[in-house]
Parts: structure tokens; C-alpha cells; sequence
């Protein structure tokens, strides 16, 4: 199966897609969705909705993972992400209905390196040893996604709770814990 992997924004967002194949994950491909380059907010929705259809053309992903919103201190930058999101999943639904998932930072990164507050740096080297060595990221934005791309592919077929989230200890499973879910 192939996960593609979401770290939304406004101005930019990243891209991962692995693909997964009996217990083993397999690096496809990652990168950077720039849209700052279209001057008003609201064009740049289009523009964001419109490179997302572009990738699913392109890559046509089993399903799809999303990071879900974080808190920000601004109220302005928490409203644009939420609308380059919702430009996103807008977009996706069109062809993925019920494929579309999304999971908190603190879970991907507790998923992928075994501690939920790890730092960026932290993910790169887990997606280096999990993915392979080579791997070599321009933005954390591109590792990011990856990181939320595996992360569904660890956390796939977990419970959910009622609003779609991966049920777990605080909200999440250990990479331990994950990789022996594989294995069932």
C-alpha cells in the first residue's frame, strides 16, 4: 500500500510517501509544496487545493495522512493554517473518502522515534534508520510529512476514537509497540 503523508501550511507543505509492503516500508519519495509565491491568501487556497490534486494524479496514494492542527500563539496563522488544511482535505476527499487521516505531531513523532516531544532533528535520524541511511531532506517540512506517512503506516488498523483519532496511551503507541502490531 502506498501512504502519502501531509505537513500542511499556508506557505508551504511538505510531501512523504512510503510504501508498505508485508512488514517492510519503503521510501518513495518527499518534498515542498511552495505556495508563497501567489501574493493574496485566498488565491493561494487555489493554488494549494489544486497542487494537492496534482499529487494524488501523480503518485495515487492508497490513502492519505494529515497532521492535524497544533496550537499557535497567533490566532491569524492558527485561522490560515486551518484553511490551507481544509483547502487540503477539500481536495483529497474528492477521491479518497474514508482514506483521509490525520494524526497529532506528538503522536507522529511518538510513533516514529519512541518520544512524543522529540526534536526535528530526532525525526530525520528515526526516518534515516527506519527508511534508509541515504535519505537526505532539504525542509523538515519534507521529513515531516514522511514522518506522518509512516506513522499511519505503523499506526493503520488501530483503534480510532469517535473523532477519528488513533486511540493509544497518551494518545499514541511507542515505536515497540507499533512495529509488534506489524507482526500480528
Amino acid at each position: 500500500m502506498l501512504f502519502l503523508g501531509i505537513d500542511p501550511g499556508s506557505r508551504k507543505a511538505g510531501y512523504g510517501l512510503v510504501e508498505k509492503t508485508g512488514r517492510t516500508f519503503k521510501y518513495i519519495d518527499s518534498g515542498c509544496l511552495i505556495y508563497d509565491k501567489v501574493p493574496t491568501f485566498m488565491d493561494r487556497l487555489g493554488h494549494i487545493h489544486q497542487s494537492c490534486i496534482e499529487l494524488i494524479k501523480m503518485y495515487q496514494p492508497d490513502e492519505i495522512a494529515i497532521e492535524s492542527l497544533i496550537y499557535v500563539k497567533s490566532v491569524p496563522s492558527l485561522a490560515k493554517l486551518a484553511q490551507a488544511r481544509g483547502a487540503m482535505i477539500a481536495a483529497f476527499m474528492a477521491t479518497h473518502q474514508g482514506k483521509v487521516f490525520e494524526y497529532s505531531p506528538n503522536l507522529v513523532k511518538n510513533t516514529v522515534t519512541g518520544h512524543g516531544h522529540t526534536n526535528k532533528e530526532g525525526v530525520d535520524k528515526s526516518l534515516k534508520m527506519l527508511l534508509g541511511a541515504q535519505l537526505e531532506f532539504k525542509t523538515h517540512d519534507q521529513s515531516d510529512a514522511l514522518a506522518i506517512a509512516l506513522c499511519h503506516g505503523l499506526m493503520r488498523g488501530a483503534p480510532l476514537t469517535q473523532k477519528g483519532h488513533a486511540k493509544g496511551k497518551r494518545g499514541g503507541r511507542s515505536l515497540k509497540e507499533a512495529f509488534k502490531h506489524l507482526e500480528k
